[in-house]
């Protein structure tokens, strides 16, 4: 039997009349309100806890529904002194909700929540300070201060956790009280559960979140807490430490910027200016302290990577915005799949993510351009999540994937959404104007959009149209005349003023239609809106001063209909301009400028991201969403010139720590609880600050079966070391690390010792190179690619020796299976999920040495056949006439060694994808040069380097050729790398013609034709040219052609056409060029290829070779 039913028959009732607890007054049109929840205060003041839990169930359902209950407040608040454990917390949960709207009967049973804080049941203490903290009434402050203080030294988690919630709430009330409030702040701060932390730093941001000192102690125990801590404490952390590692850190990217800049000036400048300023540019740079990130740095960005697998959106926000505002460049690629992840949410979360990409995508464009097709528009998407993808495709547009881009707005242009139709018209002007290479076609596409039936479509053409034309109109004068004839079609107000204001601005290229266009428009002048009115007084003006023979009546009539405009705008532009043009006796100085007022050239509009300048705010934020600072906001603090101190995090080791016993210690450690304090002291920090012996390693394990955290301990004998011999280490780093490797190889399986040994002579064919590279460099890349679990032996050991092995750059030549570890050297051993995806094997490296065994005509009569790469091998050719040797590095530059380089057009046979690019040292100096090698090439998204083997000596006055293989990836864009010899580094540039990313392609006639109708339309480019003086016969447009570009001729049947076909190396695309000659030494050329920037650069340039 329930107990509303024991109730009813208690009360004699029966079973027809009305459920109890129900309201009455949401039901009947006649139920008066004085009998309102009587059924409800009977069962509360019954004597069985069975109907007053009942009665409060309800109670809270009403509340949760969003009904008002208030009136039952006092039947509710005489039972919060109920023995019953169930009762008594659903009173409290009913309390929080009303006590700040009955705050004198609240008051009434203050004593009873004071008890309540006493009581042995954790979740009613809790709820008691929770009801306290609820009563917004200035007297109980002290009372609620003090509860705060003893609810923060509970032995409850749970509790020390409301007392967290309960500070803000006081602080709010009364200010006056913050000293005080920081002080619990600073106790709370550092509780080693995970339970109190996101809530103590969520009071701490709304308290005191400038005393970024409270943080300095808890900051790595908070960094290691953060994986275990609840999803929402989680985000409120991040964010915290965001803006401490602000103020902290230094900007791990401020070199890499400095070196690019100092390293151009270097390359580029003049042979004589060489010679004087080298002391000046190179020397600083050399000087230049390598950035060497600070191991705390590393411990934040190493603890919230994982977190970027969370389920929860606003955890992988905030992570993303941790390493976009924290992380070098080179890492903060990985954020960029997680939140492409996000975008498979509901359209909310997409809507927030996608401005967050917005702005990342200005400033990283690389980081998402693999993940393009992510952010194509579905036809289901909501309007706002259209328009926001369209600006990531628009920011992310460059030259090598504009045409695909090009080719989405095209099927855009035919959705049935005007906003996003027109939006799609916008981003298609935005990728003109930013990539020139394009603008003429995407200029034809927009034009022949002005004869859609759609009159919006048309309209936002025309606004754009005229952007354009703004930057080259004594082009395209045609266009302004086809624009102007639709004048009398286009209905929409801001198209109609566009084309007038295009009319006027460029009549002189259009003397005919203009004055005949004013003419129409005078007739209509009075039906106009008022933005086309004030254009059509415009237009009048610039012909009254360039045509007034025609125009000089028609400017007065215009005149005069606008002086009596309703609008006063349009009635003043009219007094004005008719006083600045028309010459009268009292016309003042300014209209002897009239014409220079009017006619000056005005500058192209910049069409530029609404996105732009919001990276100021923090990416995540509220302010950040909105465009504008919001309440509560906190400024992102700007890098600091130079390192604060770093001991500041340094955290005092407790006494027992100097037990020398083991068993002793080991006695200590089981009384600590799951997180210790090393947690605060160093963390997984100890591969960059102390070297740990492998007996440490094993006594962590041992020590993990009594204390259950083997990791803790194995970091607290580590971070002893730390204190007792920093000193020590920052001297002889570098020996222990030698030792440590030495030391390590009798306990290590074979393959570790091979692996070891191997790297041992390795590491002395390279020892000038290593000595010169500093301690503390090696210790971060060594901490870089340690393994998360160091508790265990094997584990750590197998981590330090691959760390070992990533640190000796190996010799391409001798070790190739090496070359996958050298080239992720920078990779961590942290392998999850977000990982798997993005790793990819390097590929075999490159043969030793260049062998001349080949004449470059034996290979190529050797091109069809089907050899292996060992007997093809890149084989360096005699550079012909025709080859064009480029200079990579000037002599003086590279203080005597001189670098020359050439596009060798031999198939590069380790990767039939690459441009082979052959490379010739000459060492001009009277001492030897050692170890040349490629370090760090910077690539743009998608490029590859194939780096050459190493040259172990170069002797004075010997030249060596090599051969190299770069996948440009069908760009034009150059691959920056740094050439190292023994000594130095320089940096060095290689930037491809578009005519060697091509190879030939053998086609017959019929063929050329049928791939030719293939690619027409967009895909064919076409120019009239006039040859130069020297291009007399088919002979030499043939060598002037193939000379330019790496194509083959194809047979033609006609004397006055010479045909030629490739393909690009990278993709594999078409590339198909014509040349027909005319009488009087004109031609015509066209290139037909799907890559249509390909197609525009190869025009421009074989124009060029034909007209010289």
């Amino acid at each position: 039997m329930s107990a509303s039913s024991a109730f009813i028959d208690e009360k004699g009732g029966s079973a027809s009349e009305p459920e109890y607890g129900h309201d009455p007054a949401s039901g009947g049109i006649f139920s008066s309100d004085y009998k309102r929840h009587d059924d409800l205060k009977e069962m509360l003041d019954s004597n069985k806890d069975s109907l007053k839990l009942e009665a409060m169930k309800r109670i809270v359902a009403m509340i949760a529904r969003g009904k008002n209950a208030s009136d039952l407040f006092p039947a509710v608040v005489k039972n919060v002194a109920c023995k019953n454990i169930e009762v008594k917390k659903l009173v409290y949960v009913y309390l929080v909700r009303y006590a700040e709207e009955q705050q004198d009967l609240a008051l009434l049973s203050i004593s009873t929540f004071q008890r309540g804080l006493k009581d042995p049941n954790q979740l009613i203490r809790a709820s008691a300070l929770r009801v306290l903290s609820s009563i917004r009434v200035t007297i109980i402050v002290p009372i609620m201060m003090l509860a705060i203080k003893e609810a923060a030294s509970d032995m409850s988690p749970y509790v020390r956790k409301t007392a967290a919630h309960a500070i803000p709430k006081l602080h709010s009330l009364d200010p006056d009280q913050k000293d005080q409030l920081i002080e619990v702040i600073e106790k709370l701060l550092a509780d080693k559960t995970t339970l109190v932390a996101g809530s103590v730093v969520m009071a701490f941001e709304e308290v005191c979140p400038d005393r970024i000192d409270l943080i300095h102690k808890n900051y790595r125990k908070l960094c290691n807490l953060l994986i275990d801590v609840e999803e929402w404490g989680q985000v409120v952390i991040i964010n915290m430490l965001t803006r401490y590692a602000r103020t902290q850190f230094l900007n791990p990217n401020i070199n890499e910027s400095l070196l690019e800049e100092n390293s151009e000036k270097a390359f580029y400048a003049s042979d004589d200016e060489e010679e004087e300023d080298k002391k000046d540019e190179v020397a600083p740079l050399a000087k230049r302290k390598p950035y060497v990130m600070d191991p705390d740095h590393r411990l934040l960005l190493r603890n919230t990577k994982p977190l970027l697998q969370s389920r929860n959106a606003a955890v992988v926000m905030a992570v993303a915005q941790l390493y976009f505002h924290l992380a070098p460049k080179a890492e903060v690629g990985i954020i960029a799949k997680a939140l492409v992840r996000l975008m498979r949410s509901h359209s909310e979360v997409q809507y927030v993510v996608l401005q967050n990409v917005a702005t990342m995508s200005i400033k990283r464009r690389g980081m998402f351009e693999p993940y393009l097709k992510s952010f194509y528009i579905r036809s289901t998407d909501p309007t706002q999540i259209k328009i926001l993808k369209l600006e990531v495709l628009t920011n992310l547009a460059n030259e090598t994937n504009i045409s695909t881009i090009l080719r989405e707005f095209q099927t855009y242009i035919k959705s049935m959404d005007k906003d996003f139709v027109a939006a799609s018209i916008q981003a298609i002007g935005r990728c003109a104007t930013n990539i020139g290479e394009v603008r003429d076609t995407c200029l034809n596409g927009l034009v022949q959009l002005l004869s859609n039936r759609d009159e919006l479509v048309v309209a936002e053409s025309v606004v754009v149209i005229k952007k354009l034309l703004q930057m080259q109109p004594e082009q395209h004068s045609d266009i302004i005349k086809h624009m102007a004839k639709l004048i009398d079609n286009i209905q929409v107000p801001m198209a109609r003023a566009s084309i007038l204001w295009l009319i006027g601005e460029y009549c002189e290229h259009v003397p005919k239609i203009a004055p005949d266009v004013l003419r129409n428009m005078a007739k209509t002048f009075t039906n106009e809106e008022d933005i086309v009115k004030l254009q059509i007084i415009n237009l009048a003006a610039k012909l009254y001063l360039t045509n007034s023979k025609q125009t000089k009546l028609l400017t007065q009539y215009v005149l005069n209909l606008a002086k009596y405009d309703q609008n006063y705008d349009i009635r003043d532009r009219a007094r004005f301009i008719r006083q600045l043009i028309v010459p009268t006796d009292k016309s003042g100085a300014l209209s002897k400028y009239a014409k220079k007022l009017f006619l000056a050239l005005k500058p192209a509009p910049v069409l530029e991201s609404t996105f732009k300048d919001r990276d100021h705010f923090q990416l995540g934020s509220l302010s950040h969403l909105l465009n504008a600072k919001a309440g509560g906001y906190q400024e992102l603090p700007d890098w600091p010139e130079s390192a604060p101190d770093p001991s500041v995090r340094n955290v005092e080791i407790p006494d027992w720590s100097k037990c020398t016993s083991r068993k002793d210690r080991k006695e200590k450690k089981v009384e600590k609880p799951f997180y210790s304090d090393s947690d605060g002291e160093s963390g997984p920090t100890e591969s960059a600050d102390s070297e740990s012996d492998s007996g440490s390693g094993s006594e962590s394990a041992s020590a993990s079966d009594e204390s259950g955290s083997g990791s803790e301990s194995g970091e607290e004998t580590e971070s002893e070391e730390e204190e007792e011999d920093e000193e020590e280490e920052k001297k002889k780093k570098r020996k222990k690390h030698l030792d440590k490797t030495k030391a390590k190889k009798p306990v290590e399986e074979s393959t570790e010792s091979e692996q070891s040994s191997g790297s041992e002579e390795r590491k002395r064919g390279r020892k000038a190179v290593k000595n010169q590279k500093s301690a503390s460099e090696s210790e971060s890349e060594s901490e870089s690619s340690e393994s998360g679990d160091e508790s265990e032996d094997e584990s750590e050991e197998e981590s330090e020796s691959d760390t070992d092995i990533r640190k000796k750059k190996t010799p391409v030549s001798k070790q190739p299976p090496k070359q996958s570890k050298k080239e992720s050297k920078k990779e961590t051993q942290e392998m999850s999920l977000l990982d798997l995806d993005d790793f990819e094997p390097a590929p075999a490296s490159a043969p030793v040495t260049p062998v001349n065994f080949m004449s470059s005509s034996l290979v190529s009569d050797l091109e069809g056949l089907s050899l292996t790469d060992t007997i093809l091998a890149p084989t360096t050719i005699t550079p012909s006439g025709s080859i064009k040797m480029y200079e990579l590095l000037h002599r003086i530059t590279g203080e005597g060694l001189a670098v020359e380089y050439c596009f060798s057009r031999q198939p590069f046979s380790p990767d039939p994808n690459m441009v082979a690019v052959q490379i010739q040292f000459t060492n001009n100096t009277n001492s030897e040069t050692k170890n040349l090698h490629i370090e760090e090439p910077r690539l743009q998204c998608g490029m590859r380097i194939r780096e050459f083997a190493e040259i172990d000596v170069l002797s004075a006055g010997e030249s060596v050729t090599v051969v190299m293989g770069i996948d440009f990836c069908d760009s034009t864009q150059a691959a920056n790398f740094q050439l190292c010899t023994h000594t130095r580094k320089f940096f060095a540039s290689i930037q491809p013609p578009v005519g060697e990313l091509m190879t030939p392609v053998f086609l017959t006639e019929n063929d050329f034709k049928k791939e030719q109708g293939k690619l027409m339309g967009m895909n064919e480019i076409s120019e009239k040219l006039t040859l130069g003086e020297k291009c007399v016969n088919e002979h030499v447009i043939v060598e002037r052609v193939t000379a330019t570009a790496n194509l083959s001729r194809v047979p033609c049947g006609s004397d006055k056409e010479c045909r030629f076909a490739g393909k690009t190396v990278s993709s594999g695309c078409l590339v198909l060029v014509t040349v027909s000659t005319k009488e009087g030494g004109r031609a015509q050329l066209t290139v037909n290829c799907e890559k249509m920037l390909i197609g525009t650069m190869l025009v421009k340039d074989i124009m060029q070779a034909l007209s010289q």
